[in-house]
C-alpha cells in the first residue's frame, strides 16, 4: 500500500512516515521545504521526498493521502485530492487505526513539558527492558529517532492540543485513546486555534472522556484549570503530584539541592528513592514525577524508574548547552510562553546563584506574536539580570513596551546580527546566556559563540 504524506517534514508527520515505513508501507511525501534533519532521517529510511506542493507529486496515484494539519483549503494538492476523490485521512486518525488501537497508549499532554516528559517516560520504559513504541515532538537524546513502532504493547505519545486537520478541527489528542494520561498543566496558548482557556478545557475534556475506567489520569493537584476540567466529568482513577502540605495524598518531590538536580520521591507519604540527574529546575522535577508515576502504571517499579532518570539526557533545545567561550556559557531553550520562560529562568537562577543571567527572547509562537501574553511577559523575565528581545517582522505589538515593564535593563533589537554585537559587548566572564525561542532564531546561538570567541 502506498501512502503519500502532505507536510512530511514536520516532526509529527515525519514520525508517522517513519512508523509507516517500519510497518511495511511504501511511503512518499512532500513539504513546502524539504530540509534536514528530518529530510535526512526520512531519506535514510528509504522514504521518497519531494519539494513543494505540486499536483504532479500524486501522478503515481497513492492509495491513501495523509494530510498534515498545516494543510489548508486552497493548497493545490488538497484541492486535487478533493476534486478526484483520492482517499485521505489525518495523521492522528491514521495512527489510531493502524497503531494505537491495539496498544497500551501512554499520552503526555499539557501546555508545557510534553516533549521532556514523554522523552523521560520513553527512556524509563526502555531502561526497564520494555522496548516501547513512541512518537515524540523532538529527538530524545537517549534514542536516535523521534518515532518508532517498538516491540511491546506500550506506546508513548506526545499529545498536543493543536487541531487535527483542515477537515477535523478537534485536537489531535482525541484520536489517541490513552490508557495512561498525563496532564502536566493547562494554560491558554495557541491563540490561532483557541479563543480562550475554556476552548482548551473543552478539548481536554473530550480526551478525558475517552480514558477507560481501568486507566489512570495523572496531573498536579493545584492546577485550577485542570481541576475545573476534571470536574466536568471523570470516570477514571486519578493520581496527583502534591505539595508538602498534602504529601500523604499523592506524588511528592523534596529537593535536596536548590537547583533540583537531586530530589527525594515519595508516594502517599512513603519514600521511593532519590533522583540524581543532570537536569535542573522545578519544572523538570514536575516532569520527572509524572514520568515516574506513568511508568509505574505500566508496570515499572518506582525504584527502577528513579534509577533510569539518572542516565536520562534531556531532549534537544530543552536548556541545551551550546558552548562556552571566554567563561560565558550559552544555552538554547524552547521556552516560548511566559510560564515556561519563568520556570526556565528560575531553574537557571537556582543553578548559577549570584552570577549574571542574560535572557535573549524571540517572541515567535502565534500566541506570542499576537501579543496575548505581552502584559505578563516582563514578570516572567524577572530572574534575568539583563533582557534582550527580538522585534521580528511578524510580531504584531511593540516590544519596546517591555523596556518600561521590566525591572532590569531591557534591550529591543530588530536585527539579529546587531543584537549579537550588543549582547557580546555587555557580556562578561561568568555570565549565562539563555536563548529562548520555539524557532531557529536566525542561528543566534552559533553567532553568539563565534562573536564571543573574537573578544
Amino acid at each position: 500500500m502506498h501512502l503519500h504524506i502532505l507536510g512530511i517534514c514536520g516532526t509529527f508527520m515525519g514520525g508517522i512516515a517513519a512508523i509507516a515505513k517500519q510497518m511495511g508501507f511504501r511511503v512518499s511525501g512532500c513539504d513546502a521545504n524539504v530540509y534536514p534533519p528530518m529530510s535526512t532521517q526520512l531519506e535514510q529510511l528509504g522514504i521518497e521526498l519531494k519539494s513543494g506542493y505540486l499536483v504532479e507529486h500524486l501522478d503515481d496515484e497513492p492509495d491513501l493521502v495523509i494530510v498534515g494539519n498545516a494543510m489548508a483549503r486552497g493548497n493545490p494538492m488538497v484541492e486535487y485530492v478533493l476534486d478526484r476523490k483520492i482517499p485521505y485521512t489525518s495523521g492522528p486518525e491514521w495512527l489510531l487505526d493502524n497503531v494505537l488501537k491495539d496498544r497500551w497508549v501512554l499520552a503526555v499532554s499539557g501546555t508545557h513539558g510534553k516533549t521532556t516528559t514523554s522523552s523521560m517516560l520513553t527512556w524509563i520504559l526502555q531502561y526497564a527492558g520494555m522496548e516501547p513504541g513512541f512518537l515524540i515532538g523532538g529527538v530524545p537524546q537517549n534514542f536516535d529517532c523521534s518515532a518508532r513502532l517498538g516491540n511491546a504493547p506500550f506506546f508513548v505519545i506526545e499529545a498536543d492540543e493543536y487541531d487535527t486537520a483542515f477537515f477535523d478541527k478537534r485536537s489531535k489528542f482525541v484520536h489517541y485513546r490513552p490508557n495512561t494520561l498525563v496532564i502536566n498543566n493547562m494554560e491558554f496558548d495557541h491563540a490561532d486555534i483557541f479563543n480562550d482557556i475554556s476552548d482548551i478545557q473543552r478539548q481536554f475534556h473530550h480526551l478525558i472522556r475517552m480514558v477507560p475506567s481501568n486507566g489512570l489520569i495523572l496531573s498536579p493537584k493545584n492546577e485550577l484549570a485542570i481541576t475545573e476540567t476534571l470536574a466536568m466529568g471523570c470516570w477514571t482513577p486519578t493520581e496527583y503530584s502534591v505539595d508538602e502540605a498534602h504529601k500523604l495524598s499523592g506524588w511528592h518531590a523534596e529537593k535536596c539541592i536548590a537547583d533540583g538536580s537531586e530530589f527525594i520521591v515519595s508516594f502517599e507519604g512513603v519514600e521511593q528513592g532519590q533522583v540524581n540527574w543532570a537536569l535542573i529546575g522545578d519544572f523538570n522535577i514536575d516532569n520527572g514525577l509524572m514520568a515516574i508515576a506513568a511508568a509505574r502504571h505500566a508496570g515499572v517499579p518506582t525504584a527502577v524508574a528513579i534509577e533510569a532518570l539518572a542516565s536520562f539526557v534531556n531532549t534537544k533545545r530543552r536548556f541545551e548547552f551550546k558552548g562556552e567561550v571566554n567563561q560565558v556559557r550559552v544555552f538554547d531553550d524552547f521556552a516560548h510562553h511566559p510560564t515556561a520562560i519563568a520556570k526556565t529562568l528560575a531553574g537557571v537562577r537556582a543553578n548559577v546563584g549570584n552570577r549574571r543571567v542574560i535572557a535573549i527572547l524571540e517572541p515567535r509562537s502565534n500566541t506570542m506574536k499576537s501579543g496575548v501574553h505581552k502584559d505578563t511577559l516582563a514578570k516572567s523575565l524577572a530572574e534575568a539580570d539583563l533582557v534582550f528581545v527580538y522585534q521580528g517582522e511578524q510580531v504584531q505589538w511593540s516590544v519596546d513596551a517591555l523596556i518600561a515593564d521590566c525591572s532590569q535593563p531591557c534591550f529591543v533589537g530588530e536585527n539579529i546580527d546587531q543584537m549579537v554585537a550588543d549582547i557580546v559587548v555587555k557580556s562578561k566572564a561568568g555570565d549565562t546566556l539563555v536563548v529562548m525561542s520555539n524557532g531557529g532564531f536566525g542561528g543566534i546561538h552559533e553567532k553568539l559563540l563565534s562573536a564571543l570567541s573574537k573578544l
